[in-house]
């Protein structure tokens, strides 16, 4: 008898068993595609894609007979923090395998759309499965539908194009496999990649069909590594022979490619020191001696100070943010030139630069390879690890804290915690002031220990990324580090860790108010402005009492093992104990204001936040006079 040519599924049904078929491969090594699917139902899903995923889940649980591959099914609380875990999942991963959500239509829907414009900033792979209103239009408008008079075809589900690398709608049964199959090329996709989002119809999502076998069968997608053309290979080997000063800077492409070895060796053989962005710390070990920190805004004086003076930087898997130019004023050197290694031409060109358009362990191997027997001056590499051991100790100054029994600074905190993890250890953060005390100070041990979505900088990312993190990587400890701002975005998730018994770690800094925004408030002239949690005083500011509020006690009652820690001598035992805990965890305690992070006045990089041009308030005049002055230092690298 012949083997059927179809199979009768409905679209849900039939979309669900083909992403548990999806595989990528690099170096020979295969990795699932989509791992897992998140989802909140409601009625424009749960008898779709919610029917679906029970039908897979069953399937894994009929016996021990092997039988096809599965979608296991993860429930969260919030959809925007759905996508974040996801994508913490992705970048563990190294974009080789990603997770998938589902919501309903209206606003589970909407929901998605901060979470989407994060993976698709930071390139990284999540697929959104959101539903839709009817495509047949049995009743017109149904519950939670936008009405648009002068067009019928549109949804909210189309505020989801504009932060999506991918983007479609399925109104007819057939018309998924077309998109499935880009959906997954895009995923997969090193240059492309970042939010997919395949929008269903909900009555579509429950139509049968006959599909052709083949859509089912195990497809693979193969991440390549494409080398340079071997013309700007030879340009960029002549740059970096004719540098004086040359200054590397690394950005996420070189963790995303696996390229921390290849950047080590291209470093060793040549002297050439790396800086790295917020992507890309943790590139080279904190104490291999060409790793000079951080770059930009937030970097170190050792970094930023070589930055100035390059005659040549060569950007590894970077974008080239404001923050890493320090709003195009932080290269300043006389004729400085750019080399851009990276997988896609359009950061490639950035700056006016000779563009390697490469994988970047390819392009560095290839750069290593050409440039043998070439190092830079002994006068430059003495120079500037000169100047790396002078920070070093200004770093040690920042988390030294001689009275145990005093209440701890921010960096002291982070000086508590340097001093509990290892290797192993994964850091997260996404905003606040932390991110700038991060990237100057926090000494990264390994490849994927310092995760800091800077791209976005969403609030609300870091407990939802530690449970995508943690799925990822379950023998690793995973910190989150938030403040009480952040925290009060979005602790929804906590309750998933709970569930799930997802073993994270909350490092919970009450600071009152939104510090980071509050210090640039009072550069540019706010006063602090609406910056702090207080009451409200008599002159109708907030700067009456602190609020009452008790964020330990909410972390408890959402089900976390609680630590509180008054001092830097409870701080050091609570993190002791944190990390060594089975459950869900928080450590929790309130810091002193004062800011620590060693000054560095002579090499503080700019960013550009313009400032009101007329004023009749002091602050905000003489914040503008400061402005004017930075932004003559503004030049464009053609």
């Amino acid at each position: 008898m012949n083997a059927p040519t179809t199979r009768r599924l409905t679209v849900a049904q039939a979309l669900v068993e083909f992403l548990a078929r999806q595989y990528t491969e690099r170096d020979g090594r295969r990795h699932r595609l989509i791992q897992a699917c998140w989802g909140i139902f409601g009625h424009g899903n749960v008898a779709g894609l919610g029917q679906a995923l029970l039908e897979s889940g069953a399937a894994a649980h009929q016996g021990a007979t092997p039988g096809p591959p599965v979608l296991p099914y993860l429930q969260g609380r919030n959809e925007q923090a759905m996508v974040h875990a996801a994508v913490g999942y992705a970048r563990q991963c190294d974009r080789l395998s990603a997770q998938a959500v589902t919501t309903s239509i209206g606003p589970g829907a909407t929901n998605l759309v901060t979470g989407a414009a994060l993976a698709t900033v930071n390139r990284l792979p999540v697929l959104l499965l959101p539903g839709d209103v009817f495509a047949t239009r049995p009743a017109d408008p149904v519950l939670q539908q936008l009405e648009v008079p002068s067009a019928g075809d549109i949804s909210v589900n189309d505020a989801l194009r504009p932060v999506s690398r991918y983007f479609d709608r399925v109104t007819r049964p057939e018309a998924l496999i077309p998109a499935a199959l880009q959906a997954m090329r895009v995923l997969a996709d090193p240059v492309d990649t970042g939010a997919v989002t395949l929008a269903l119809p909900q009555d579509v999502q429950a139509e049968a069909y006959d599909w052709p076998v083949e859509f089912f069968a195990d497809r693979v997608w193969r991440v390549p590594r494409p080398a340079p053309d071997a013309d700007a290979l030879a340009g960029a080997v002549r740059a970096v022979r004719a540098a004086r000063r040359p200054l590397v800077v690394a950005g996420g492409g070189v963790h995303h490619s696996e390229a921390e070895d290849a950047l080590c060796a291209f470093a060793d053989a040549t002297g050439i020191p790396v800086a790295s962005t917020q992507a890309g710390k943790g590139s080279l070990r904190h104490d291999h001696p060409a790793d000079v920190g951080g770059i930009g805004h937030t970097g170190t004086a050792t970094a930023d100070a070589l930055a100035r003076e390059a005659d040549l930087v060569i950007g590894v898997g970077t974008r080239y943010t404001d923050f890493t130019t320090a709003s195009s004023t932080l290269f300043a050197g006389p004729g400085v030139r750019f080399v851009n290694l990276n997988i896609a031409s359009f950061d490639a060109h950035k700056l006016g630069a000779a563009s390697l358009v490469a994988d970047a362990r390819a392009g560095l191997e290839a750069l290593t390879k050409e440039l043998s027997g070439h190092r830079v001056d002994a006068e430059y590499e003495s120079a500037y690890r000169a100047a790396k051991a002078g920070w070093e100790r200004r770093v040690d100054a920042a988390y030294a804290a001689e009275d145990a029994s005093a209440r701890p600074s921010q960096t002291q905190v982070l000086g508590a915690l340097d001093a509990v993890v290892d290797d192993t250890d994964v850091i997260i953060n996404a905003a606040g002031s932390l991110p700038g005390d991060l990237h100057k100070l926090w000494r990264a041990r390994s490849r994927r220990q310092y995760h800091l979505e800077y791209g976005y900088s969403c609030m609300g990312y870091e407990i939802p990324a530690a449970i995508g993190v943690r799925l990822a990587a379950p023998d690793r400890p995973v910190w989150a580090l938030v403040g009480d701002g952040t925290y009060l975005m979005n602790p929804t998730e906590i309750v998933t860790a709970v569930q799930e018994g997802i073993n994270i770690t909350l490092v919970l800094i009450q600071n009152h108010g939104y510090a980071s925004i509050g210090g640039l408030s009072e550069a540019t002239g706010g006063e602090r402005f609406g910056t702090d949690y207080r009451f409200r005083a008599e002159d109708g500011t907030y700067t009456g009492a602190p609020l009452p509020v008790d964020l330990a006690a909410n972390a408890a009652s959402l089900g976390m093992q609680v630590f509180r820690a008054a001092t830097v001598g409870e701080l050091r035992a609570a993190l002791a104990e944190a990390r060594g805990a089975n459950r869900p965890t928080c450590v929790y305690v309130e810091t002193e204001t004062a800011d620590t992070v060693p000054g560095a006045p002579e090499a503080q990089a700019w960013w550009d936040v313009p400032v009101a041009e007329t004023a009749t308030r002091p602050a905000a005049v003489a914040a503008r006079e400061v402005y004017d002055r930075h932004t003559a230092g503004r030049r464009r690298h053609l």
